[in-house]
């Protein structure tokens, strides 16, 4: 199959730079550089914010693309949704380590287990399914820290 260059910005994107392309735990690999990229650009919130909403935008137009390439359902080498959730999980938190170190297992358990409506939004196929239910993860992330941080004052 010939790839056209839209195809290959487009798994080139999805992937991650590549991350996806890894053998082993692809998923988790990009969220451990999308945290990295979280710490780094944490300093300015409008650049934080700006970076999210551009890698979940990239990732609903090429998520679903690449699926299509490959011709199966959600593959591991799609890790933008990752990229996307991290973003997430650490919006207006402190990024202490030990606030990172517990969103990143919280991100990626909620990831895996994919509580309701997770699991319906990936359910759902296509860029949404594949986008979606690691937004949630994100969102859920997210909320635990806010509690974790302004409540038990883990950071």
């Amino acid at each position: 199959m010939i790839l056209t260059l839209n195809d290959r910005v487009a798994r080139f994107c999805a992937t991650f730079f590549h991350i996806g392309d890894l053998p082993l735990a692809p998923g988790s690999a990009a969220s451990a550089v999308a945290l990295v990229l979280a710490f780094l650009v944490h300093p300015w919130p409008i650049l934080y914010i700006a970076l999210g909403v551009l890698v979940t935008i990239v990732g609903f137009m090429t998520a679903g693309q690449v699926e299509t390439l490959i011709g199966k359902k959600d593959p591991g080498c799609i890790v933008i949704d990752e990229v996307a959730g991290i973003m997430i999980s650490f919006l207006f938190l402190p990024m202490t380590w030990p606030v990172m170190l517990t969103g990143f297992f919280l991100f990626r358990a909620f990831d895996m287990f994919k509580i309701y409506p997770a699991n319906k939004f990936e359910a759902m196929g296509g860029a949404h399914g594949i986008m979606l239910d690691d937004i949630m993860a994100g969102v859920y992330t997210n909320i635990v820290l806010q509690i974790a941080v302004r409540v038990v004052g883990i950071a």
